[in-house]
């Protein structure tokens, strides 16, 4: 009897589920809900206080604030470099964690700690927006939205009295909005030598702690616990103004920071030829260094004469000992018209033995190919002395703290007064009624100086540097910077027009050692220039 109850029920169960299935779907086709409602669509302007606090969560940063921009592209850039980026940030974690662990444990007791995995799993992070901010200085600041609900699969092993326990780590969620600084910027690739990383706020962390086959989250108050300690320690290390710093290169390097200095003594010229018409020359000697941006040093004229002495000491800054040259040029002064060039030649720096003084006979040459035959051609020669002075170890900058400090004054530097540096970055919005082919002039003391031209631009850059040296503060003195424009064809109704001028005060430059500053030029529309300035002393 037990046998046929068992096969009737089994049949009777089988014949209820076949008629509660036709039932149902007969009634899911033929008897339809009347109250239901199309959805209510409205703006987002029109929905009410309640519902946009639930929705403002969900939308994201771009739309909710001005300020930020839009990155899908990069969300797109990131889907697609994921699988790469996984295994290069566990590799990176694993170098960082591993000997920081291997220190720790054995206050512990614990034989060891392994990552037995550790992936990031498939799903990328994701960015709700961008907000960028432009400063004066050699920097770049990024503020990003980060969303990121991944599914990594990380498992840490621990050893200890013969035991050994695992801790998975699964459904991790991060929200978090990081601001990224990439300076100094330098002119070497990446273009950048350091990244310094700090959280705008408290970050949200969400995971799931399996630990011996259980979700150890799921006990009661140590999920909450847990997540605010995480947003705790993390904030105490790296909430702003607090910074972690990854280096990429050593800025000193990749900038080209001062190492020394070249004392050059013009002595003499023998033999000259002669280039005027009436059998003589004036000549003059130029120097300077491959690789840099500064104006030439020049010494007297001598006039009416092929044998000249000059016996005048100059100093110039080194950067590249390695790599720079010496570049010395005799030219003959011509009060019209362009200055013909007598000769030329070159040192090397690395020929150099540091802080010795070196006097060298140099036959001057038409140029530096030494397989012109031209240069065989006597043209006289020039005698000088050289020294390198290498700065001492302490005298070099080796912080990126101390990048944007103003260096001391080089020597021979009077020490009531110092050396004004001024460096021209950049022009903006500059505009000419006939043509636009900016070039700044700088006017202090009878002194002109100007930077190379750059041609149909109204936003330049030059990124040029000049020195005065003063025998005393300018504490009363103004620099006048006038934006010129030069035809770059031979006009003769417009060959030169002002865009625009300023007069800086240096009384700011010399209490605060340093300005950079962008100024609005007078006669000009729109049109801006941005000016650094420092004030360099011996002491």
């Amino acid at each position: 009897m037990g046998i046929i109850s068992t096969i009737m029920g089994f049949f009777g169960f089988g014949v209820g589920i076949t008629i509660g299935l036709v039932v149902g779907y007969y009634l899911f086709i033929y008897f339809q809900p009347t109250d239901v409602k199309d959805p209510d669509i409205r703006p987002l302007v029109e929905q009410d206080n309640e519902t946009l606090q639930r929705l403002l969560p969900e939308i994201p940063l771009w739309v909710k604030n001005p300020d930020y921009d839009r990155v899908d592209w990069l969300n797109k850039f990131i889907e697609t470099m994921w699988p790469y980026l996984d295994k290069a940030i566990c590799k990176t974690v694993k170098t960082i964690a591993e000997p920081i662990i291997k220190e720790q444990i054995p206050k512990y007791k614990i034989e060891s700690v392994e990552f037995e995995s550790l992936t990031l799993g498939s799903l990328p992070p994701t960015f709700q927006g961008i907000k960028v901010y432009l400063t004066e200085e050699k920097e770049l600041i990024m503020e990003l939205s980060l969303k990121w609900a991944g599914n990594p699969n990380v498992i840490v092993a621990a050893k200890a009295f013969g035991l050994k326990a695992t801790v998975q780590v699964v459904d991790l969620q991060v929200f978090a909005c990081p601001r990224i600084t990439l300076k100094p910027l330098v002119p070497t690739f990446p273009c950048f030598a350091n990244i310094f990383v700090s959280l705008m706020e408290k970050p949200h962390v969400d995971f799931g702690l399996k630990a011996l086959g259980a979700d150890a989250m799921s006990i009661p108050g140590l999920y909450r616990f847990v997540q605010e300690l995480i947003k705790d320690q993390v904030a105490n290390m790296y909430l702003w103004p607090k910074t972690l710093i990854v280096p990429v290169m050593d800025p000193a390097k990749a900038m080209k920071r001062p190492v020394g200095i070249l004392n050059v003594k013009v002595v003499r010229a023998l033999k000259l030829k002669k280039k005027d018409l009436l059998g003589a020359s004036d000549p003059y000697v130029k120097l300077k260094l491959t690789d840099d941006k500064l104006p030439s040093k020049k010494t007297t004229v001598k006039h009416k004469n092929l044998n000249p002495e000059w016996n005048e000491d100059f100093n110039i800054v080194v950067k590249d000992p390695e790599n720079q040259v010496l570049e010395i040029d005799v030219y003959d002064w011509e009060q019209v018209g362009k200055h013909d060039k007598m000769g030329m030649n070159l040192i090397p720096l690395k020929e150099l033995e540091p802080e010795q003084t070196k006097e060298m006979t140099l036959e001057l040459l038409k140029n530096a190919d030494p397989n012109d035959v031209q240069n065989e051609k006597s043209r006289g020669q020039i005698v000088v002395e050289v020294m390198y002075k290498p700065f001492k170890e302490d005298e070099i900058p080796k912080d990126d703290d101390n990048l944007d400090d103003v260096q001391k004054a080089p020597e021979g530097t009077p020490d009531s007064g110092g050396l004004l540096v001024v460096i021209v970055h950049e022009g903006q919005d500059l505009e000419g009624k006939h043509h636009t082919n900016p070039q700044v002039r700088l006017l202090f003391k009878g002194d002109e100086k100007r930077t190379k031209t750059v041609k149909k631009n109204r936003d330049p850059r030059w990124d040029e540097e000049f020195q005065f040296m003063l025998e005393e503060p300018p504490t009363n003195d103004r620099i006048h910077v006038e934006v010129v424009s030069t035809s770059s064809r031979m006009g003769l109704l417009h060959p030169k027009e002002t865009l625009g001028y300023v007069d800086i005060n240096l009384s700011d430059v010399v209490s605060n050692k340093r300005i950079n500053e962008r100024y609005n030029l007078i006669d000009s529309k729109n049109g801006r220039v941005q000016i650094e300035m420092q004030w360099r002393t011996s002491s």
